[in-house]
């Protein structure tokens, strides 16, 4: 610098100073970027980079299992495979909206073709190029290997990226269609559908997870976090009073009673009286929540809770207990029944048979309806529809069941006019449910203490620890306990000889119980139908401790219309296997019936088929003590004999078939058991035979040559 011109120099040096200001601005105002962009802006641009980097999975939980009292699984969830898809992955590397457009018409064949789809609905979900698109949910082991295949460089020449086979949870009835209709299904989406799938659906299916996944420059999942405690959102268990042994003797006799009486509808209640659980619930026809798709919306509706109907006969048990109650009756009044007509305003009361004086144990026994509308016009409207109201008709029960019916008191809530009061003394004019039946008989059995219904138990989560319990709570006192002790021993008066309830007698036992056969109004005229019924029975056994309350309903039986002779011998049946299973001993000083092979040949296979299922489910239900009961009634019983009935002659049904030959022998009033399809060959006892009603006549058929 010193040889340079000194102009020339001075010129060197403003440039320098010049270029190392542009430079030193220009570093300042890097540095100032990065400051910006690392410290002021560095969280959201690290968000960026992570949400570039990161795939978020949306991880169902497992759905709960439900068991029975006994541990026994009646719904639960596997793992099965489903197939998803990342479109963008699929299609990188491809430029160009023409080449993109060939590779996914490609893909769609392939895809297509492995999971056995409509190529058309294939390419409709790959056309948008999401990065997660279902493509198939819950497919078969050999879809899942082929769509592996699909993605296998040394089996495929064109290995097919961004495919993934994912666990997903699909829910499996171990039992079939046992307790389906209270079940309910689960769907694809995993919300439950209909039944305690339905009503407990925000226990059952947890709550979701998202975990969040980081990808390479490929877009592979090379490392995912979250939680790892599946337990911490995986849903709740759920553990039912129902007795999966007693379910499943419940469904078989109500199915048997479906398909021999031809009815349209039926179901059965079997109920604890002293702690209020249900112990079984059925109704048919039935339907298998794993294909619940194969079934018509009817057959899934819970006919126990859903359905209202007049209950008929049954309602006297709980008229005179009113009248008990309230002192407008004493056990031995007697009633004039006049001699079986009794006109109530403009309408005229019939009764089935004639009668003049009858006592209220009669009036319940000969089931007679102007015995019943009597007292129940001497109690006066507003003390019967208060002691309705008292045994839980008229509202639901509360049970978790969706759809429940509350039944029908009062039309619009005004008071009963005079007839509508005696037609509510027997049955008819009001409406309920085979579950509050239930229920309501269960205070007569628990010595007048109406208990609130149990189906769940317990709540627990993954840990096993009780979120939820269910204990036995009495709701209120329905009637004195004198009172309920008198009417149930008026009730064994049905079964015993005499009664319109002997099909319903047991070896062994005594019987309290009462029936009815209702007539349903017909839609189309208003007016009570000439052919159409509802035949039920409600009782519990033992009469003395009981241990079981059953409610037997069945709607419209085309073979037969009495309940004593229809739903009568369901309830025996029930009753017998359950009492076996339970390990309840017959009761001293209990009826010998004679006839008692109507009945044990059923009984008895169904035994074995309840001791398996106990064995396979782990359950000890039959070796569980006998529970404490009610005290022994103040009076000693009155001597009961075998419910001999009057005889029939066995009707000529040879040659006919399977439908016309049962119609023939139950309207002579005997029960027909089938053997074989096609043509009658051969009837025992044979045609022209003096038999009991209500025995058991052998129907044996064999195809036409």
């Amino acid at each position: 610098m010193r040889n340079l011109d000194p102009k020339r120099a001075k010129w060197i040096r403003f440039r320098m100073g010049l270029l190392c200001g542009t430079m030193s601005l220009g570093l300042g105002g890097f540095v100032s970027s990065a400051f910006r962009v690392q410290v002021e802006d560095g969280a959201s641009w690290k968000e960026t980079a992570e949400n570039q980097r990161q795939r978020r999975l949306h991880v169902e939980p497992k759905r709960g299992a439900i068991y029975d009292r006994n541990g026994a699984a009646l719904a639960a969830s596997v793992e099965v495979p489903s197939i998803s898809g990342d479109v963008v992955e699929m299609l990188r590397g491809i430029e160009g909206a023409p080449a993109q457009s060939v590779a996914l018409q490609d893909l769609t064949v392939r895809i297509a073709a492995a999971l056995r789809l409509d190529p058309a609905d294939v390419h409709a979900k790959l056309t948008p190029k999401r990065r997660f698109v279902w493509l198939k949910r819950r497919v078969t082991a050999e879809e899942a290997q082929a769509v592996r295949d699909l993605g296998d460089p040394k089996k495929s020449m064109k290995p097919v990226k961004g495919l993934a086979v994912e666990g997903e949870g699909r829910r499996y009835y171990p039992g079939r269609d046992l307790a389906g209709a209270l079940l309910g299904f689960v769907a694809p989406d995993g919300f439950g559908k209909d039944g305690l799938e339905l009503s407990l659906d925000d226990e059952l299916r947890g709550r979701a997870e998202e975990v969040r996944g980081l990808r390479d420059r490929s877009g592979r999942l090379i490392f995912s976090e979250g939680s790892t405690d599946e337990s911490a959102f995986a849903g709740h268990d759920v553990q039912l009073s129902i007795d999966e042994g007693i379910q499943h003797v419940a469904e078989r006799e109500l199915t048997v009673a479906h398909g021999t009486y031809e009815t349209k509808g039926a179901s059965i209640v079997v109920l604890d009286p002293s702690t209020g659980e249900l112990l079984a619930m059925a109704s048919v026809p039935g339907y298998n929540p794993n294909d619940y798709g194969d079934s018509e919306p009817l057959a899934r509706r819970d006919r126990a809770v859903t359905d209202r109907f007049e209950p008929g006969s049954v309602m006297k048990t709980f008229t005179v207990a009113a009248a008990l109650a309230s002192g407008s009756l004493t056990p031995n009044e007697t009633i004039y029944c006049e001699h079986g007509s009794f006109k109530v305003a403009n309408v005229t009361i019939h009764d089935t048979h004639e009668n003049d004086w009858l006592t209220p144990t009669q009036v319940l026994a000969k089931s007679s309806n102007i015995g019943a509308l009597k007292i129940g016009l001497n109690l006066g409207e507003p003390l019967m529809y208060a002691a309705y109201r008292r045994f839980g008709f008229g509202e639901p029960t509360g049970l978790p069941l969706p759809g429940e019916a509350g039944g029908v008191l009062r039309p619009r809530g005004r008071p009963w006019f005079e007839v509508e009061t005696a037609n509510a003394s027997f049955g008819q004019g009001i409406s309920v449910t085979t579950v509050q039946l239930a229920v309501a008989m269960g205070a007569i059995a628990n010595a007048g203490k109406l208990m609130e219904p149990i189906v769940v138990r317990k709540v627990t989560d993954a840990r096993g620890a009780v979120l939820k319990e269910w204990t036995p709570h009495v709701r209120r006192e329905a009637v004195p306990a004198s009172v309920a002790k008198t009417v149930a021993e008026m009730l064994t008066a049905v079964v015993e000889e005499g009664g319109t309830g002997v099909e319903a007698a047991m070896n062994g036992f005594r019987v309290a119980g009462k029936t009815s056969t209702a007539q349903k109004v017909d839609p189309a005229t208003g007016k009570y139908s000439e052919d159409k019924y509802t035949a039920s029975f409600v009782g519990f056994v033992p009469a003395e401790k009981p241990r079981l309350v059953i409610a037997v309903v069945l709607d419209e039986p085309m073979i037969g219309r009495y309940g004593g002779d229809l739903a009568g011998p369901v309830f025996r049946r029930v009753a017998e296997a359950s009492l076996r299973y339970l390990g309840v001993p017959p009761t001293d000083g209990a009826p010998k019936i004679k006839n008692v092979t109507r009945s044990l040949d059923v009984a008895d296979a169904t035994i074995s088929a309840l001791k398996a299922s106990a064995v396979l489910s782990g359950g000890s239900a039959a070796s569980s003590a006998s529970r404490e009961g009610e005290a022994a009634l103040a009076r000693p019983p009155a001597p009961v004999g075998p419910p001999v009935a009057s005889d029939v002659r066995v009707p000529d049904a040879l040659g006919m078939g399977t439908h016309s030959a049962v119609r023939r022998v139950g309207s002579a009033g005997l029960v027909p058991l089938v053997e074989g399809t096609g043509r009658l060959v051969k009837q025992v006892p044979p045609a022209g035979t003096s038999a009991p009603r209500g025995s058991s006549v052998r129907l044996v058929f064999e195809p036409a040559s």
